[in-house]
């Protein structure tokens, strides 16, 4: 008995010892992002005390777990913390924060999928993060700019907000992934 936890713990610090520093800053990338996509969705009224320590608590579960569920499980926060914004404390819907708190969230999406595929011990060349992120930066910057033409030509930029358009968007989404998760399954 005692051996097994000798041997776990011996275990433990060397995987601790091999940890890169890549990945590790990856991780803090996603902690980052993710909390700052709290800060700008949910009301600055709910940003304190208590709630502000469990939101970053929520940010760090995709840091460490980006395999699992956690990236969507912040992606959700992020977005109850949008409606709660705009529907229970009467936020208007801005449009710089609304592209800015889509740019985080798929950020943070894509970075959970990079750290995904990274071990703690990788040796990662930095111009492969600098690519990855540079191509995430482009996907970004073009659905910026054709969200915002397509709302011009539709006559809908201002200050109106639909909050049934985030809604469906959310079904939308949601059902995009589970759809998929039944068709991997499936195969």
């Amino acid at each position: 008995m005692i051996d097994a936890v000798t041997g776990r713990v011996r275990a433990a610090q060397q995987a601790v010892a091999r940890i890169s520093a890549a990945p590790l800053l990856v991780r803090a990338g996603i902690f980052v992002i993710v909390f700052a996509g709290f800060a700008l969705a949910f009301p600055a009224e709910v940003l304190s005390g208590r709630p502000l320590l469990f939101l970053a608590v929520a940010a760090l579960f995709p840091a460490f777990g980006p395999r699992r569920v956690w990236a969507v499980f912040a992606a959700l926060v992020t977005v109850g913390g949008w409606l709660l914004a705009t529907d229970g404390y009467g936020r208007p819907v801005a449009l710089w924060r609304l592209l800015a708190v889509a740019a985080l969230l798929y950020l943070a999406h894509t970075l959970c999928a990079l750290a995904a595929l990274l071990p703690y011990d990788a040796v990662v060349d930095p111009a492969l993060i600098t690519r990855w992120l540079l191509r995430a930066g482009g996907v970004l910057l073009g659905t910026a700019v054709l969200g915002v033409l397509l709302l011009q030509a539709a006559g809908m930029g201002g200050e109106a907000g639909y909050q049934w358009v985030t809604v469906l968007g959310l079904l939308l989404a949601v059902g995009t992934a589970a759809l998929l998760g039944w068709l991997l399954r499936r195969r």
